[in-house]
């Protein structure tokens, strides 16, 4: 079904998302356990939401991007749960470790570190440079400079 509310259905009882966590890591090291029928009863269901959340923030999934069970349970704040899926989803495009196998295009790609190496004699140049901000304007002011009218005194 079409929908916030088909949304919610289809992920409700945890499975999708225990399948959904467990394709990202490789065979024989899944970190969620999949029962062979999908669990009815609520308790079950939330429960495998809650391992669904807990395998996300082992994967890497900052505390902040992710959603509460009774979010989606309930359907509270499917927006949340919406960003904890495209959160999990940039990690796992991000970490490109070859179990996403999905359109890359799909996620932006978190900024990585790009750490610079420089040698002792580049970083002694690099004192000899006064860059702009250092004090010099090239002549600059802010003389002449008016805004809008000038003030009206009337007497």
């Amino acid at each position: 079904e079409r929908g916030r509310l088909g949304f919610q259905v289809w992920l409700k009882n945890g499975i999708v998302l225990s399948r959904l966590v467990n394709s990202l890591y490789p065979d024989g090291s899944k970190p969620i356990k999949i029962p062979d029928t999908p669990p009815t009863m609520v308790f079950k269901q939330m429960e495998q939401i809650a391992q669904f959340l807990k395998a996300a923030e082992d994967y890497g999934v900052i505390k902040t991007d992710m959603f509460q069970t009774v979010d989606l349970f309930e359907a509270k704040d499917m927006a949340a749960v919406q960003r904890t899926l495209m959160a999990l989803g940039s990690l796992a495009v991000t970490k490109n470790d070859g179990n996403y196998h999905g359109d890359p295009n799909w996620f932006m790609k978190k900024a990585q570190e790009h750490k610079r190496e420089f040698t002792e004699s580049q970083l002694k140049e690099g004192k000899n440079i006064i860059g702009l901000q250092m004090g010099t304007n090239k002549g600059a002011s802010q003389a002449g400079m008016s805004y809008g009218r000038p003030r009206q005194i009337i007497s």
